[in-house]
This record gives C-alpha cells, sequence and structure tokens, in this order.
C-alpha cells in the first residue's frame, strides 16, 4: 500500500505516485492535511474538522484510533455517458479518530486518484454523537500561489452568471451584477464565490475544487481571502440558520481537488461520477438519450408567451374566466407543427412549455398553488396532441415549472407522474424560478438538495427520467439515479436572447465546471443568432457563430440535446442543419484533444452503437488556427469527413452566420487544419466508407 510513515505526518501516494497527500495530528489533536503534485506543493497545510450546535466543535484534540488502507481498481458502465465503460482507480485511507475530552468519534477518509484528491468526514454511530446539527464545515484549501481564476460570486440561489477571470488576489464580488440574487458580499476581508472553482497556477498545474456525492447535505461555497489564497468550505444555512441536520451513521460530500500540468485531464476526469454510489435502479431500460424539439425558444425571443391569456387580462377577468392574448405557444395545432417538423428530421421527442394554466400570475407573487401540473389549457388539447405524437413516432417531453413552490410541487408530484404514464411521457423538465417556499429556503440549502434528489428517485419509481432546471449543480447523483439525464444548474443560452449574454469563452470554461458534475442542458443550437431578426429595436445577440453552435453538441456532453431554434430557421440552412440531425448524443469513447480552460476545447466521440465519430472544436473571442490527428479514428477504415466550418469572413459579432461545408476522404493518419473564427468553432462528422 502506498502510505509513508514519517515522525508527524502520514503520506498516501496515488497510483502514479504524482499526487501525495500528507495528513497529521497538530499538538493540540488538530487534522490537518497538504496535497502536492510532482513534488510541487499545491494544498498549504489546512485544516479540518467540523462545528456542532449545542455542543463541542469536532475540530480539535483528537487522537488516532486505528487507520485502514486499501487499493481499489473497480471500473464500471454507466448507462448514458462519454465511454463504454469508466475507470475507477485510486488509493484510500480512512483514519479513524477519537476526541479525548468528550470521547466522541470522527474518521477522516482519503481517496488519492491520479487526477485529484477527495476527503470526507464519516460520523459512526455511537452514543456521543446520534441526532446533531452541523452549524459550519471547517475545511481549508490555503493554496500555494497566486493562480488565474474562473469565478462566479456566491449566490445561494443561482449559479446564472458569466465567469469572471481574475488572479485569486485581484476577485471582488462586491461589484457584480447579482441579477436580484442574494447578494452576498464580502465580509472581515473574506469574498464568498461559488463551486468548482476552477485555476492555473504561474507553472502551468490546472487546479480544480469541487465537491462530489451531495445527498442530504447543502452545497458548499467557499470563503476566500484573496491575498493569502486561502480557501475554507462555507455552507448554505436553511430558513433558520442551521447548515445541517443528520443522525449518525452519517457521511459527509466528498471534497475534491483535482491537479494535473494538462488540462485534458481535468475536463475528461470521471472522479466526481466515481464519487457517487454505484446505479441504484434495478431496470435501467427506460433510460435512452434524447435529441429534441420543443416550444421554448419562441417565448424567450418574443414570438410567443407562456401565459394564455396575459397577467393584466387575468387579473380584470370578472369572472375569472380566461380570454387568450393570440400570443399563447403552447397550442394544440402550433405543437402538431413541432411534431411534423421532429419526425420528419429524425428526433425523439417535442418538449411544450406553457401547456399548463397558471402562467399569468406566477413568477415573484411567492404563492404556493399557481400550478397543479395536470391542468391544460383550454387552446392544448392533451389527449389530441399525445395521439398524433404517437402517430408520428414522437415522444411528449413533460414542462412543470414549480416557480419555486416546492411544497405545492411534492403534493402534487404523483399526479402529474400518473398523467405522464396515462400519455406516455418519458421524461419531464422541471424549473425553479424565483425564491423558494418553503420561505426562506435556497436552492442550494439541504432541504432543496433532499427536494432535487427525491425528485429523480420519485421519477425513477415511476420508470420515468428528469431534466432539472434552476436546482442545485449536480455532483455526481447521475450515477446512483442515470434517470436524472440531465440538469441545467448554470447560465444556458437562453441568457443571449433577453440579457448581456454569455462571452464566447463562456462555453470554454463550463466543461470544466459545471459539466464535472454531470449532463448540462445547455439547448444549443441557434442559427439566428441576433435578436434584431425578430425586432428591429433589439441589440441583444448570441454570442457565437453558426459553426460554433454546432460544436457545442460535443463539448456540451449531455444525452439529453435540444435543437433549441425555432423550426422554420432551420428550415433556411438545411445543409448545417443535418449536422444536428447526424450528431450521436450517447457515446462509446471521447478523446479530450485540446484543452484550456477560457480559451478553447477540442473534443472527439464515437458514437455508442455504431462506427462513426464526431468532433466540436470551439474557440472563445480570439480566432484560432490548429492542427488536429486523426489517430483516435480506427486504422483500418477509411472515413468521410464532413467539415462545418466558419466562413472565412465569419466573426461572432459582426458575421455570425458564415460558414463552409467540405467533404474530405481521411484515415487514421490524417491530419485536418481548423480555422475557427473570433467566438467560432468547427464542427465535424467522420463516417466510414469501407
Amino acid at each position: 500500500m502506498l502510505v509513508v510513515l514519517t515522525a508527524n505526518a502520514q503520506s498516501i501516494l496515488s497510483p502514479s505516485k504524482n499526487i501525495s497527500v500528507d495528513f497529521k495530528l497538530s499538538a493540540d489533536g488538530k487534522p490537518t492535511y497538504s496535497v502536492s503534485y510532482k513534488t510541487k506543493t499545491i494544498v498549504k497545510e489546512s485544516t479540518l474538522g467540523i462545528e456542532l450546535k449545542g455542543t463541542e466543535p469536532l475540530k480539535s484534540g483528537f487522537s488516532i484510533l486505528n487507520q485502514e488502507n486499501q487499493s481499489v481498481n473497480s471500473p464500471w458502465n454507466p448507462v448514458l455517458g462519454e465511454q463504454t465503460t469508466y475507470q475507477n482507480k485510486y488509493n484510500e485511507i480512512k483514519f479513524y479518530l477519537i476526541q479525548k475530552a468528550t470521547n466522541r468519534k470522527l474518521n477522516i477518509i482519503f481517496k488519492v486518484y491520479d487526477e485529484g484528491v477527495a476527503f470526507r468526514y464519516e460520523f459512526p454511530k455511537q452514543e456521543k454523537l446520534d441526532y446533531f446539527i452541523i452549524s459550519d464545515e471547517k475545511s481549508e484549501f490555503n493554496l500555494a500561489g497566486n493562480h488565474k481564476t474562473f469565478w462566479l460570486p456566491g449566490d445561494f440561489d443561482s449559479q446564472e452568471y458569466p465567469y469572471t477571470e481574475t488572479k485569486l488576489s485581484e476577485v471582488n464580488t462586491d461589484n457584480i451584477d447579482k441579477n436580484n440574487g442574494i447578494g452576498l458580499k464580502s465580509i472581515a476581508g473574506k469574498y464568498v464565490i461559488q463551486s468548482p472553482l476552477m485555476m492555473k497556477s504561474a507553472d502551468g498545474i490546472y487546479i480544480n475544487i469541487f465537491e462530489a456525492a451531495v445527498v442530504n447535505y447543502p452545497v458548499m461555497h467557499l470563503d476566500l481571502v484573496p491575498n493569502e489564497y486561502k480557501l475554507s468550505s462555507h455552507l448554505v444555512p436553511n430558513a433558520i440558520g442551521d447548515k445541517a441536520y443528520l443522525k449518525a451513521p452519517c457521511v459527509s460530500p466528498w471534497r475534491t481537488i483535482m491537479i494535473s500540468d494538462d488540462a485534458r485531464d481535468i475536463v475528461g476526469s470521471k472522479m466526481i461520477l466515481n464519487l457517487n454510489e454505484p446505479c441504484k435502479i434495478d431496470d435501467t431500460s427506460f433510460i435512452k438519450p434524447m435529441k429534441y424539439v420543443g416550444i421554448w425558444w419562441e417565448m424567450h425571443v418574443g414570438k410567443s408567451t407562456w401565459d394564455y391569456a396575459g397577467s393584466q387580462n387575468a387579473q380584470n377577468a370578472a369572472d375569472g374566466s380566461l380570454k387568450p392574448t393570440g400570443k399563447h405557444g403552447a397550442t394544440t395545432e402550433n405543437t402538431k407543427r413541432y411534431i411534423d417538423f421532429a419526425a420528419k428530421n429524425g428526433f425523439d421527442g417535442v418538449l411544450v412549455e406553457g401547456w399548463n394554466v397558471g402562467w399569468e400570475d406566477w413568477f415573484g407573487n411567492w404563492k404556493e398553488n399557481v400550478f397543479d401540473f395536470v391542468t391544460p389549457y383550454p387552446d392544448y388539447n392533451l389527449k389530441e396532441v399525445n395521439d398524433y405524437a404517437k402517430s408520428k413516432g414522437i415522444k411528449m417531453i413533460m414542462h412543470h415549472e414549480t416557480s419555486g413552490s416546492v411544497a405545492n410541487y411534492e403534493r402534487h408530484l404523483d399526479r402529474a407522474l400518473n398523467l405522464m404514464k396515462e400519455y406516455g411521457y418519458p421524461a419531464a423538465k422541471s424549473g425553479y424560478v424565483g425564491r423558494i417556499i418553503p420561505r426562506g429556503e435556497f436552492h442550494d440549502g439541504q432541504t432543496m438538495v433532499n427536494h432535487f434528489n427525491f425528485v429523480a428517485r420519485r421519477f425513477a419509481d415511476y420508470k420515468l427520467m428528469i431534466n432539472s432546471h434552476e436546482s442545485s449543480r449536480p455532483t455526481g447523483y447521475s450515477r446512483t439515479y442515470p434517470n436524472y439525464i440531465a440538469a441545467e444548474a448554470a447560465r444556458g443560452n437562453e441568457f443571449n436572447a433577453w440579457s448581456n449574454g454569455n462571452p464566447p469563452m463562456h462555453e470554454t470554461i463550463l466543461p470544466f465546471t459545471r459539466l464535472l458534475g454531470g449532463p448540462m442542458d445547455y439547448t444549443p443550437g441557434i442559427f439566428e443568432i441576433k435578436m434584431s431578426y425578430y425586432d428591429k429595436s433589439k441589440t441583444e445577440q448570441v454570442h457565437t457563430t453558426l459553426a460554433k453552435q454546432l460544436a457545442l453538441y460535443l463539448t456540451m456532453y449531455s444525452p439529453l440535446q435540444m435543437a433549441a431554434d425555432l423550426p422554420e430557421n432551420y428550415e433556411k440552412y438545411p445543409d448545417a442543419f443535418q449536422f444536428i440531425k447526424d450528431v450521436a448524443v450517447d457515446w462509446q469513447d471521447s478523446k479530450y484533444l485540446e484543452a484550456e480552460p477560457g480559451d478553447y476545447l477540442t473534443v472527439a466521440r464515437k458514437e455508442k452503437n455504431g462506427e462513426r465519430w464526431f468532433l466540436g472544436a470551439i474557440t472563445d473571442e480570439n480566432a484560432r488556427q490548429t492542427e488536429i490527428k486523426l489517430d483516435f479514428l480506427s486504422s483500418n477504415k477509411k472515413y468521410q469527413a464532413i467539415i462545418y466550418q466558419d466562413g472565412k469572413d465569419a466573426d461572432w459579432k459582426n458575421n455570425p452566420k458564415s460558414y463552409v461545408i467540405k467533404t474530405i476522404q481521411v484515415t487514421s493518419k490524417s491530419k485536418i487544419k481548423l480555422n475557427l473564427a473570433s467566438g467560432g468553432g468547427t464542427a465535424i462528422s467522420f463516417k466510414p466508407i469501407n
């Protein structure tokens, strides 16, 4: 076993021996650890511990009762994933601690992978610690340098911010537009920022701090002392300020530190998934990848509305009846149009938002019973729509917007799921816009984490899939419940329609942060990029080229992918739309070929049940030229490569729809030169021809 004993510490090594963790107890019994990579210090000595409400903390006065060591190599096969098999290889050590003054026990477990370190707290069953309340967690990450950092400001209700890129010493959340979030300000020189936190040291070491397996526990933010490069855990509180209610035996989530001198190791890591429990669903046959279209983007661009009557009309209706405005998107006829488009172009499903009553008065009113999730508007015939979809071989995707009223959703959940089963819906998209009811709870608190996980389990009971929006960000729970097929939980493509949007570097950062925890429903595929197309007074646009929108189907992994634009916009560009029709969404292999957070990403993937490969390459606001080796292709085959690339005059701001498509023949010995425009990308499909 790779454990080295010294006079004051024990060093646990990764299988490759590149990463070392030193654990020790200080003179007063405080647990501490430090981390090095190839002899370079990454995390300086940092303390560990737990604050308990109403009793002595579990921070000091410990001695080691025992320890257990093991080496594990346990590959597993995801139901849906980026590879057929995920490797799960690490060295583990568990320290059994006892607090001498109280006789209470606490175990600290380390797992050391080739790509990083994970540790967690384990509370064994004991008389001295049965039911207890965590008031704070004292996990520190004292970094060794002033790293380049990609960060989001602390906000217990939202991750929907663009990333800021600064040095650690330059982090300042006080000047960030909080988008009506809770607006966490600095306190005593500390700033609250969100995890996952992606960094790069001056000497080229990539570091990512995150967490895994957040179950029955709040989300971890991070307190930062910028000039000292000190980070510490900041747990999201509940309505009365407590952090977590627990009963021993139990565990905390894993705290993770990914480390490599190659950015591809970070973006391609399955460490977060590996740290979660194996799949608990016996029959996973209902869990299937999907490509879908839907009545959604047309509301964001102002063509139609979610509501049927309009809030003013609904309020003025003396008899309580709803009078249509004529702009409602989710009508029976409009849905049939989307179904026809999906069937014609080989899509699996159609999402319909705004189908159910309640949208006239749903947001910002803190009303508990706005939606019942079963009653359609008068112009939406559930049976007619579903019979029509069935005749065309199309599955309908349900939409459950909760407006943050979680107690109301849980009261209605079984009726809503029964309705889905009655009409043959395989999946639902849920939404949690607005402040949470019960009042005072946060999206990232223990109560809501438990809710999101409960919904995934309840959907599994009904053999249904769930895609959550405005949820807490995933931490690998999709390994345990793979019917949790995707989530949003970040600033998605929708922000480009009606705000200052997502800067071109945004999509080059998300794979290093949000996507480490699970698939993201980013809703790519926008072809009409400038919003002035819909309203000449609008200046908003998607910060992208058309070719980059195609490449996102590869770089933003999800087994649930939306072609988010309007059918009529795709019909104007049938040659480019062909790539969206062709691209797979479930994979037997993935190769991250180039990666640099905030700058660029190139990935190649092989479809799950076939021989086709697809490649996506994206860049930030800087145009980029590169050459890609095709040695990932099978050596005994020739391929037809269809290349969808930026035109010579393409530019995300000035000429985003300029693209060129060319077809060439290649082999595994070939190289392809890519020319990515500012904010641009390239997408390639490789089809065997022999």
